[in-house]
């Protein structure tokens, strides 16, 4: 599965940048396949792997405000894997297709 995910402390001023950078090093010190963007951090694995990762990086976050905010999306799609980088070489070709039409 792929789980996409946000989190963040609430009420602890402007930035919320420590408190994300301590939950991106929760990810990469999971093991499991992961990329950060601008907006989410997206992790893959199986389904109490990714949740195991995406609980501990809340309680980090937790750890920098009295409340946590958690955005999460998931592409459960059992006997799948590497669909981190699948979906986007899909997407490229698609467009790759596009182009030469």
């Amino acid at each position: 599965m792929l789980v996409a995910f946000s989190v963040a402390p609430s009420g602890t001023g402007e930035s919320v940048s420590e408190a994300v950078a301590d939950a991106v090093a929760v990810v990469r010190e999971s093991g499991l396949p992961n990329g950060t963007d601008s907006m989410f951090t997206t992790i893959e694995g199986e389904w109490d792997e990714c949740f195991d990762v995406v609980r501990r990086a809340c309680e980090v976050v937790g750890r920098h405000g009295s409340r946590v905010s958690l955005v999460l999306k998931a592409d459960i799609r059992p006997g799948h894997t590497g669909e981190m980088t699948g979906k986007v070489e899909r997407l490229e070709a698609a467009l790759a297709r596009k182009t030469t039409d």
